[in-house]
């Protein structure tokens, strides 16, 4: 058996597992992410985030979904890794991490909370993206608004009238290789409101890459005023704040919180490369419980 020690986080729900230099093959990363991640027989995360050294870098981010399909990049992710990073160093000071979408750099801020950081991201370019395999079988229809982007990873965007009662579920099932996101109007000028289902996890509290996306393609439609440059979006798990530099295309910048849940200790089985359905022990904000 191999002990691993892991940090569990989440921003605005989109829960992720942070692991540094898993003495684990990288052909095994796989199932140990869908080990992990299972939320019956393992921890349970929309992610597992890998963590390895890189030279000029504060780190390398792995992601691996909870599928076990990799990912280029999370924006909720990369603030629940800039955190335990943050608490392995012991500072808050700024960090460029190396990413499979190329460098992202993050700004930390203490809260009032002990167990809560603030976090700011530089994502990067909004670009155009590519119609995703299935789209088709959506059925979506022709005068609804839609955008494929790509912010590092593949967005389709799509305009409803009310968020709440569309079957998302249904949806993503015909576009599984893209992040899908469903968007109308906030309470204010400056909000909108959407709801994701993301590749590889299925419907997640809150996606920071599809809030980008969202955000950008909101502008694009009139659902914010033209001018707008910080856009407020409302997701399941709660709001984050996206900066579009003006004119469009630019660079966005990802505002919101990432939680500290616990310390986790966890024992793998060596042969199999992942976590074992029952006796899993972890530690959980100092207390010691058997899952």
């Amino acid at each position: 058996m191999t002990t691993l020690q892991l940090t569990k986080h989440h921003g605005l729900g989109n829960d992720f597992l942070v692991v540094f230099h898993p003495p684990v093959p990288p052909a095994r990363l796989p199932a140990l992410a869908v080990a992990l991640c299972d939320r019956r027989t393992g921890i349970g995360a929309d992610g597992l985030l890998v963590a390895e050294s890189e030279p000029g870098y504060a780190a390398r981010m792995w992601l691996y979904n909870a599928d076990g399909s990799r990912a280029e990049m999370s924006g909720n992710g990369i603030r629940c890794f800039a955190q335990a990073l943050a608490l392995r160093r012991g500072d808050l000071d700024g960090q460029t991490i190396l990413t499979d979408a190329g460098d992202r750099h993050v700004r930390l801020v203490a809260t009032d909370r002990a167990d809560t950081i603030e976090a700011s991201v530089d994502m990067g370019e909004i670009r155009a993206g590519s119609e995703p395999e299935g789209w088709a079988g959506i059925g979506a229809h022709p005068d609804r608004p839609v955008l494929h982007l790509d912010t590092g990873n593949p967005h389709t965007v799509v305009g409803v009238d009310e968020v709440a009662v569309v079957d998302l579920q249904a949806l993503g099932a015909h576009v599984p290789g893209t992040n899908l996101e469903i968007v109308e109007p906030g309470d204010e000028p400056h909000v909108i409101r959407m709801r994701v289902h993301e590749r590889g996890a299925g419907i997640t509290q809150a996606c920071g890459t599809g809030a980008c996306a969202s955000a950008y393609a909101a502008r694009a439609w009139g659902l914010v005023p033209a001018a707008t440059t910080e856009i407020v979006v409302q997701m399941d798990g709660g709001r984050a704040k996206v900066r579009l530099d003006d004119p469009a295309p630019g660079r966005a910048t990802l505002v919101g919180p990432s939680v500290l849940i616990g310390r986790i200790e966890v024992e793998i089985d060596d042969h199999l490369g992942s976590a074992p359905a029952n006796g899993v022990d972890t530690t959980h904000e100092g207390n010691t419980t058997s899952a």
